[in-house]
Formats: structure tokens, sequence, C-alpha cells
């Protein structure tokens, strides 16, 4: 054996690994028999594992375990630590996608932290007998309560940063909303005219949309507060004092600042994974507003000569390596792109959920890559859509007001004044005769020049219901029409 290597035995045989490497034999397995996803598990998930084995240390310690070495009980809390903090993290390696539960994670984990805790006391990697991955940084643990104990962790620290994103980007459409109050423009259903509103209310449609999706996503935390840390294989606690079952998660609480709970029902906990289900349907949902919203953007923004063309986005690069001049609305279709990966994921984390099996979910590696990779994707759609597009759009207001003037949804405006027929015809003749509407209705005597302008107002068109006058012209006009 070369002199910078160590032989390192499992249930399996030997293997012979690099002396520097912190992590053993079973990473090692686990490298050899997942090449599935090609990257390592998600660094949240790692960090996160480094808090919930350090809240295990800690209460492992006031239990009086390692009370005659207080030199390895401190070596193994800085460990700990430093996994927390991510400085161990590029020594988590193993795929983020593997058989067993999440058991190639659980000992990655518990290798590494057992070899950088020999470093801090002074000893070699592998020397076991001082430092054990098993006895010791596992101790009164499984992968069964640990692995979704850290991977709810990761979801709420990163769920944190999806809201902060969430509430810019609502703020974003509510600058936007004020920006495009006075704008009138044609409203379309089904990609038809129909009636006037203005572009600021447009905007707050969708203020508000991303409003519903921010009180979904602050209520995720409630969900994933409820952990089954101290219930070890199947929810039991087996080989685990009934002390360390009461106090590792209160020592997780004091730790994360996090109202973390154990599950009433540790059993529930650990077979049942459906709260993942749940989380993730509230991230398809907001996944399928910022589908419709950018989907939008890029409808108003089209064109912008042969198109609606009534917004302008930000210009971010050239469109086209053939057609001078061209600039594509990249950051929408780049948005709608994480957020249809989320919907994509979020059938998967459904499948995998269901897919569990007697006392445990075999599949949570998968439930974890899926449910951490929408927070994050999610999470930065948000923030480019933010900064790189919405905080930027700007009105064509004249290409606004042509729409309005060569289209019927004027003409919708003055049924309470003129009543159906009326509007109807007053419409018709502006298109034979090539004339506004507005140009007929004062020719016809029907309304004067400033009637009409109030009738099309900003305040009107946005205007909840119509005023009780404009309702009595209407009848008075029905019974002139009647005699």
């Amino acid at each position: 054996m070369n002199k910078l290597e160590r032989i390192e035995e499992d249930t399996i045989g030997t293997l012979s690994l690099p002396m520097e490497a912190r992590y053993g034999i079973h990473t090692v397995r686990a490298l050899e028999n997942f090449p599935l996803a090609g990257r390592a598990v998600h660094p949240a998930l790692a960090r996160a594992y480094g808090v919930v084995k350090l809240a295990c240390a800690l209460t492992n310690r006031t239990l009086g375990v390692w009370s005659d070495d207080t030199a390895k009980a401190e070596a193994i809390e800085q460990a700990c630590r430093e996994l927390s903090e991510g400085v161990l993290a590029d020594a988590i390696v193993v795929d983020a996608l593997q058989g067993g539960a999440g058991t190639s994670t659980n000992m990655n984990v518990n290798e590494v932290l057992a070899n950088r805790a020999l470093e801090i006391l002074g000893l070699q990697h592998g020397e076991y007998a001082r430092v054990s991955p098993l006895d010791d940084i596992n101790l009164h643990q499984s992968t069964n309560d640990t692995y979704p104990t850290a991977l709810r962790l990761a979801a709420i620290r990163l769920l944190h940063t999806l809201e902060g994103n969430v509430v810019a980007l609502q703020e974003s459409f509510q600058r936007a909303e004020k920006r495009f109050a006075h704008v009138v423009k044609v409203g379309r259903t089904e990609y038809q005219d129909a009636v006037l509103t203005t572009l600021g209310r447009e905007m707050s449609a969708y203020a508000e949309a991303i409003s519903r999706d921010r009180w979904r996503i602050y209520k995720c935390e409630e969900r994933l507060r409820v952990v089954n840390l101290g219930g070890t294989a199947i929810g039991t606690g087996l080989a685990a004092p009934r002390e360390f079952i009461f106090r590792a998660v209160e020592q997780l609480r004091v730790l994360t600042g996090i109202g973390f709970a154990r599950a009433e029902n540790l059993v529930d906990a650990t077979q049942n994974t459906d709260v993942f289900v749940e989380v993730s349907g509230i991230l398809k949902a907001h996944a399928v507003s910022l589908i419709k919203i950018c989907t939008d953007l890029r409808l108003l923004s089209s064109g912008p000569d042969a198109g609606l063309g009534e917004i302008r986005l930000p210009a971010r690069q050239a469109g086209s390596s053939i057609m001078p001049g061209k600039v594509n609305p990249v950051i929408p279709e780049a948005a709608t792109q994480a957020a249809m990966l989320a919907m994509g994921n979020d059938n998967v984390i459904a499948a995998a959920c269901a897919a569990g099996s007697l006392e445990l979910n075999a599949f949570l590696p998968l439930i974890a890559h899926c449910l951490l990779e929408n927070l994050d994707v999610l999470a930065r759609a948000d923030d480019l859509l933010t900064r790189f597009c919405v905080d930027g759009i700007e009105a064509d207001e004249a290409r606004c007001r042509a729409h309005v003037m060569n289209s019927t949804s004027e003409a919708t405006e003055l049924v309470p004044r003129l009543g159906y027929e009326r509007a109807d015809e007053a419409a018709r003749m502006a298109k034979e005769q090539g004339k506004s509407l507005r140009e007929v209705v004062v020719e016809l005597g029907w309304m004067s020049g400033e009637e009409f302008d109030e009738a099309t107002s900003p305040e009107a068109v946005c205007r909840l219901g119509s005023p009780a006058r404009k309702h009595a012209a209407h009848r008075d006009a029905a019974k002139e029409k009647v005699r």
C-alpha cells in the first residue's frame, strides 16, 4: 500500500483510500454505485446536516457521553459547526440521487465529521478507534430521522430566500401599477378586444397574484417545522435514550432559531412524506403564476412594430444571429422555463412520496433533490424577473392610445350612457366612415366631447361599477327609443 493511502473496512470488504480524503469507505461505495445525477447533494442539505449533527452531539454531551473525553466532544462539535457553515461542503461528494433512503449522504457526513474531528485532535484520517463515524458521530441516530430533519431545515432556509424574492417581485409590480395608472389601454378576453382598462390595473392584478403566492409560501414553514428527530430507524426511538429523544429537537430549535417541534407520532413522521407534496404544490402554484404573468409580458411587448407593442421590456441581449436589431423577451422566457421545471419536479415529488412503503420512504433523496432545486430555481427566477424585467418596463403610451381609438372597446364604455344599440351603431359608423368613435358620437349629438373624454378616462375605466346617473341616462334613452 502507498504510504499516502489508508485501508478501511466495511461489511462488504476493504478498500484503499487517499490519506487526505475526509470521507471514508461508505462514501466510496456510494460514488461507485450511484453515478446518476452527476452532481453532489444540494449544499443547503449538507449545511443543514451539519446543524442536525451538532444538535445531536450537544444533546449527547448533556447526557454524559464523552464526559471523560472533553477533547473528543469539542472536536466533534467544532467539525459539526464547520459543516454547518459550509467549510466542509466540498467533502460531501455523494450523488444527489442514491438508493438507501439517504444512507449514503448520512454516512458521507458521518465520515467527514469523524475525520475532521481526528484532524482537530492531531490524528490521521481513519483512526476510528478514537472518533468513530458510527459509534460517535451517528450515536443515537439513524439516517431515517436525521436525513428528513436536515431536509426540512434546508427547505425552510431556502423558503426564506424565496419569500424575500417573491416580496421584491410583488413590490416591483406595485410600483409598475403606480407608474402606469394613467395609461388607458384595451383590455382583452380570449385574445379579442373587450373593454377599456389601464396598464396600471393590469400590473395590479399581477401584484395580487404574487401576493397570494407570498402568503402561501410563508405558511409552508409551519408544515416543515414538525420533525422526527429522535425516532431513529422507524420512529420507535430504538437505541436512543428517552432523554435524547426529548432533548434533541429542543437543541435543534435553539441552534436554528426556528420553531421545530417533535412529531407526536414519530412512526407516522418517519414513514409518511405527504408534507413535501403539500409544500411542492404551493411552489407549483407560484410557478403557474409566473408562467401566466411572463406569457402576458411577452404578449404585451410583442412586435414591437407588428405586434401589440404596448410595453417595452428592458433590452438584455441581441436576439438573433441572422435578424439585425431583433431583441427577444429573454427574461420572461427564462423565468417561464424555471417555472416549467418546477412544475415537472412537482410531479416527480408526488410520485416519489407516493412510492414510500411500510415504515419508510426509500426515495427521499429524489424528493430532496427536486424540492430543493425548485426552491432555488424559483427564487432565482423571481429575482431576475424583478431586477432585469419588471423594474424596467416602459409603456408605449402612443401605441396604447392608437389601439384604444382603433378598437370597439371604447364603444363598450358608452353602453351605460347610450345603451347597447346606440353604442353598437356608433362603432359601426366609425369603422364605415373611417372616423374615430369620439367624432361620430359628437357629430350625432349623443355626447359632448367632454362627456366622451370623461367616459374613457383612466378614472372611469377603473371605476367599480357605473354611477347611478349613467344608469338613469340609459333608461331615458331606452324610453325615448320606445316612444
